[in-house]
């Protein structure tokens, strides 16, 4: 009776142990419409160079491997019966890999639990396909440095929980979508380096904190209200004009290129402040002079670049300390503040280009052979309204005239007159 007794006992905890097991291999199985999806994926990519150990799909073995615990790029949830993928990184993206090639297949939009999409760097073509909007837990969508082509489909501007969209340096056409001021939860928009036109929409996202437009075919100005909460922003190497007004209340900017387009109009006080540690606005249309404030803290790495303007009027000393400074090619006028070469000297500013201007002095105390530590600074005065000092020669001058140092006496005397006047005409119409 004891042993029959055992028996029963021993079946007992077999079938437990059993049931167990076979709970847990439930609980650990892909859902199957998942791993039809990635079947899918890999069917239309490929390694650009399999002939690499190990290459990325090496590890997408359907047949003997468990796709959320071995396959590369795949992270799936663990609290269901039927596991979900919810990550998913194509590509390595290590500086030794190639990346991938072919297309992004269409069965992506199967995985409908993803909340993150990554593609490294490669050469895939085609689409990004139109149904990704369908995928509402989405927060990250990343398609770096491929070949993608087309519009990008407006759904994707739809996103409750989108948080990053980064598109850049793929071939992408089309105009951005005025439905892109509804994403409440987009704090990082790049689209740099594609083929976008048209102009922007009217407003962006309030909560955005990056934003990067840059080398596109976009035209028109920029929204007249920007979110005030941005620390990146940049459009530049686009077609676009108008005045920067809309920068006055954004107090957060950490980095700004507006480079290469066709702004206009004068630069706002509000931009000149420690916290911008990066100005660029250089080759565009900007007038006026510069704020007559006081020098701030600039710190290491400060670069700003005003170059390839219309600024007039004199240098003051609200840029004393940048890093690296560009005011070359504008229409400044005056005696160089004595400040900005004690900068030179104490070695804060390692770059000074004042070249094709109109000035018409520098301090001669301040500027001398022992002063300025020459071979780890450049600083250019060439090609103003004055004899250049000898210890800032030509050699640190980019884009001389014929090796000519001083400007054409004629040129001054014609741009004085023309200032006098111009000044008078203003008097003028003040009274």
């Amino acid at each position: 009776m004891a042993k029959k007794c055992f028996l029963l006992l021993l079946a007992l905890v077999l079938y437990l142990i059993h049931s167990q097991s076979t709970n847990a291999q439930s609980q650990n199985k892909i859902s199957p419409i998942d791993l039809d999806a990635l079947l899918q994926i890999k069917n239309t990519l490929v390694d650009i160079a399999i002939s690499t150990s190990p290459h990325f799909f090496s590890s997408w073995d359907f047949d003997s491997s468990d796709p959320c615990s071995s396959f590369a790029g795949v992270t799936c949830s663990s609290s269901e019966q039927s596991r979900r993928v919810y990550s998913l990184v194509l590509g390595t993206g290590l500086s030794d890999s190639p990346g991938l090639t072919g297309t992004l297949s269409p069965s992506i939009v199967n995985l409908t639990e993803l909340t993150q999409l990554v593609l490294f760097a490669g050469i895939v073509t085609g689409p990004i396909p139109l149904q990704l909007g369908s995928l509402k837990k989405l927060r990250v969508i990343s398609l770096t440095n491929n070949r993608l082509t087309g519009a990008i489909p407006e759904s994707i501007f739809t996103l409750p929980d989108l948080h990053t969209l980064d598109l850049s340096h793929n071939q992408l056409s089309g105009t951005i979508p005025v439905t892109l001021f509804a994403l409440n939860q987009l704090k990082v928009l790049v689209l740099a380096s594609n083929r976008i036109s048209g102009q922007l929409p009217s407003g962006f996202p309030q909560q955005l904190l990056h934003l990067d437009f840059s080398q596109n075919n976009i035209s028109g100005m920029l929204p007249q209200w920007m979110p005030s909460s941005l620390r990146y922003l940049s459009a530049s190497q686009n077609r676009m004009w108008g005045a920067l007004n809309c920068l006055e209340l954004i107090s957060e900017l950490v980095y700004l290129d507006l480079s290469m387009n066709h702004f206009s109009g004068g630069l706002p006080a509000s931009l000149f402040q420690p916290k911008l540690n990066s100005m660029l606005l250089q080759r565009n249309n900007l007038s006026g002079g510069l704020p007559p404030l006081p020098p701030y803290l600039y710190g290491p790495g400060s670069i700003i670049d005003l170059s390839h303007n219309f600024l007039t009027g004199e240098l003051t000393q609200v840029l004393v300390g940048v890093e690296s400074l560009f005011l070359n090619n504008n229409q400044l006028t005056g005696t160089v503040p004595k400040e900005y070469f004690e900068s030179v000297s104490l070695g804060r500013t390692k770059t000074l280009y004042l070249q094709h201007n109109y000035i018409t002095g520098y301090p001669t105390a301040a500027v001398s052979s022992s002063s300025l530590p020459r071979d780890t600074v450049a600083v250019c005065l060439s090609y103003n309204c004055m004899v250049v000092p000898a210890v800032v020669g030509l050699m640190e001058c980019p884009g001389g005239v014929g090796g000519q140092i001083s400007r054409p006496a004629y040129q001054c005397s014609a741009f004085h007159n023309k200032s006098t006047i111009s000044l008078k005409k203003e008097d003028h119409i003040n009274i």
